[in-house]
Formats: structure tokens, C-alpha cells, sequence
């Protein structure tokens, strides 16, 4: 089993752990990002041999207790983060959602105390339920890039598929392009429909992060679609919460085995 005393970032450095991992995103094949929720799911996927992790806000709220969408508070997310990052030898990248209202150096320092070497931005807004504006959240993302100075590699989700924009792909190539203009490394169509990833790898000019779900093409077919990283959000999270139910209920009922 895989155990560490202090994160990665700490290990070979800052700046040599986002290096590396950033140059997973620029590969042969797709990065393949399982998103852990804990200490013992990111040393499960680290031991099956996963070059890097992600976590998944949904994931880690519902083990700490609360529910999606930016009702945990920042400190126990971010304490989360830490923990998982001990808990590995590999790099690590935050769901960190909207940044939960905190200024973007304080969401680079808070990253950077936790040991991680990068970040999930989205650009929707909670309380309008809607998008934001595109030139604001490319200004924000570029804050948070220049106060980390290359030591986070940031992930710029795109929330047109998801709020019903009227040209979602044309907007997510808008956004996309103006996203990685301020800095992100790599952009997340989340929910973009697997026939859509070629044409926005294409216009965006910037890795895509494409999202892996029950139903879905496998990690490597969307790496053939034009995916250059694959995550599953909280599916991962999901499946072993039905796991322990099934055993939960066959326990109950007499019929279970360990």
C-alpha cells in the first residue's frame, strides 16, 4: 500500500510535480484521471498504478456530509485535498467548483498549502444558475494562474452543455479559446456529447478534458475522438456507494458475505 508522510508537491518540488504532470496531458494517449474522494480510494486507484489522481467535489462532499454544489465549506474541502495528497505518491489535481467565493490568490495559496498541482474552475454561477460571463471568468482565471506562477496546472470547465446555451459547442469554443488565452492548460466541455470532442479539440487548440460515464465510449475511444484527459466526476464514487448498499442490505437480511 502506497503512504506518505508529506504530499508529492513536497517530494520533488512544486514546481518538478506540476511539470510532470502536465506533461501527462501531452502523451501518446489520453490522461486517464480517476476522481478519488478519500485517503483509501486515492491509494486504491495510486496502487493500480494511475499516473495522477483528481478528486471530485461531489465525491468528497457527500463523504464529508454535505451536498454538491459549493455547500462545503471551503476549509474542509481544501482539508480533504490535503489529506488526499498525503495519502499518495502521485500528483494530484482539486474539484474545487466555482472557488467557493474565495479571491484567486487565496485560491492558488490554498491550493498550493494543500499540495495539489492544479484545479477544476467552472464558469457557471450558483446563485444566477446560469453561465458567467466569459471575459470575467477569463480575467479570474487569469489571476489565479498568475498567483500560482506555473506551479498549478488549471482546468477550465465549460458549463454551456449543461445551462442550455443556445450553440453550446460554439459557445464552449468561445469560451474555450479565451480560457486558454488566459491561461488555463487544459479546458472541460463537461457533458459534451463524445460526437462533439472533435470538432472542439480542433477550434479550441487546447487539450480537452473530456467526461467518462456509464454509457459513455470507453477512456481510450474518447482519447480517439480528440480527448486529451478523461475524468468521471462522481461516477467512480457512486458505483462504490452502491457497492457498500448491496452489501449493507445483504447483511441485514441474513443473506450477506464478507
Amino acid at each position: 500500500m502506497t503512504t506518505r508522510a508529506r504530499g508529492a508537491g513536497d517530494a520533488v518540488g512544486a514546481v518538478g510535480a506540476v511539470g510532470a504532470f502536465r506533461a501527462l496531458h501531452h502523451g501518446d494517449a489520453p490522461l486517464v484521471l480517476p476522481n478519488v474522494w478519500d485517503a483509501v480510494s486515492a491509494r486504491a486507484f495510486a496502487d493500480a498504478g494511475f499516473p495522477a489522481l483528481a478528486t471530485s467535489s461531489s465525491a468528497v462532499a457527500a463523504t464529508l456530509g454535505y451536498a454538491d454544489g459549493e455547500d462545503t465549506p471551503p476549509g474542509e474541502m481544501f482539508a480533504a485535498v490535503a489529506r488526499i495528497v498525503r495519502a499518495v505518491d502521485v500528483p494530484v489535481t482539486a474539484d474545487i467548483e466555482r472557488g467557493y467565493g474565495l479571491a484567486p490568490r487565496e485560491i492558488a495559496e490554498r491550493l498550493l498549502e494543500a499540495g495539489a498541482v492544479g484545479c477544476n474552475l467552472e464558469d457557471s454561477e450558483p446563485a444566477a444558475r446560469g453561465l458567467a460571463d466569459p471575459g470575467r471568468q477569463a480575467e479570474r482565471l487569469a489571476a489565479v494562474c498568475a498567483a500560482a506562477d506555473g506551479r498549478l496546472l488549471v482546468n477550465a470547465r465549460i458549463d454551456t452543455y449543461l445551462r442550455g446555451a443556445d450553440d453550446p459547442s460554439a459557445a464552449a469554443v468561445e469560451r474555450g479559446r479565451l480560457y486558454a488565452a488566459a491561461g488555463a492548460e487544459c479546458v472541460f466541455p463537461i457533458a459534451a456529447p463524445p460526437d462533439h470532442l472533435p470538432v472542439l479539440a480542433a477550434r479550441i487548440g487546447a487539450p480537452v478534458n473530456a467526461l467518462c460515464r456509464p454509457g459513455s465510449p470507453s477512456p481510450a475511444e474518447l482519447g480517439a475522438l480528440g480527448a486529451s484527459r478523461v475524468t468521471f466526476g462522481g461516477s467512480l464514487h457512486d458505483r462504490a456507494a452502491a457497492a457498500v448498499a448491496e452489501l449493507a442490505a445483504g447483511l441485514h437480511g441474513g443473506r450477506g458475505r464478507l
